[in-house]
């Protein structure tokens, strides 16, 4: 029996302005305890999908729905069924770090009974006990980047957007994330993840969006790909950076017709 899709897209046209799309019919889903890896070059249109499912733009035509739910139609369970990880941390200055847990907490309606484990374990496995008392302000890039990945570790919704996640960790950090993603989809969450390191997408996620120019060129397992690249995948032969490289190559990164978009 297949899974229940926790995200659907459907026919999503979208980007900055109607009569330049960036976006061009859209259709994928992301079953529940599933990892799903968008792949593309800068450029591809991958930031300008990630801003449409989380509602900051609306759509020209298709429709999105998260657990069933359209943002329009149910906003608020529409929202509280995601948490977002950026490329770039969004924190707020003159909080500390515990106090960012806090109000992530309040603002998923986390019981007090497990706020306390959760933030426990969480500082723990990031290595920021430390600095739970430390104010946003006072953090290395890194370290702000592991407060967002706990805030949206602590929600424990049913799906996870992920946007370039390994940018500014360190290795343990990374290792964190990595084992933490793993956990959360064997308990029935859902990630998508958007990262241009293709060796850990291809080892972690079970299926791959190939976004290209604004169009999907390519999607399904690693066998799936190779065979829409015109590779041959037998006894493990092929690589997702080979079946990348072959669906994109000549293509050039600047976001062809469209310009350069993200």
């Amino acid at each position: 029996m297949a899974m229940k899709p926790v995200l659907e897209v459907k026919g999503l046209t979208g980007g900055y302005s109607p009569r330049r799309p960036v976006l061009h019919d859209l259709n994928f889903e992301v079953a529940a305890g599933e990892m799903v890896g968008l792949i593309g070059l800068n450029g591809a249109g991958k930031s300008t999908a990630i801003k449409h499912i989380l509602g900051l733009m609306q759509a020209h035509a298709g429709e999105i729905r998260i657990g069933g739910h359209t943002l329009a139609e149910q906003p608020e369970q529409y929202r509280q069924a995601l948490a977002y990880v950026p490329e770039s941390p969004l924190l707020f200055d003159e909080l500390t770090v515990e106090e960012h847990l806090r109000l992530t907490g309040m603002a998923y309606g986390v019981e007090e009974a497990s706020y306390g484990t959760r933030t426990g374990s969480l500082l723990d496995e990031f290595y920021m006990t430390p600095k739970r008392g430390a104010f946003a302000s006072h953090l290395s890039k890194g370290m702000r980047q592991k407060m967002m990945i706990m805030n949206a570790l602590l929600a424990r919704p049913s799906l996870y957007v992920i946007d370039e996640p390994f940018l500014g960790l360190d290795p343990l950090g990374i290792r964190s994330l990595l084992d933490k993603l793993v956990e959360v989809t064997k308990e029935g969450s859902s990630v998508f993840m958007s990262s241009h390191i293709l060796s850990t997408v291809e080892s972690y996620c079970s299926r791959f969006i190939v976004l290209h120019q604004g169009v999907i060129v390519a999607q399904g397992t690693l066998a799936d790909v190779c065979e829409t690249a015109g590779m041959a995948r037998n006894a493990g032969a092929g690589s997702l950076e080979e079946a990348f490289y072959r669906l994109v190559a000549g293509e050039g990164a600047g976001g062809g017709a469209n310009g350069p978009v993200r």
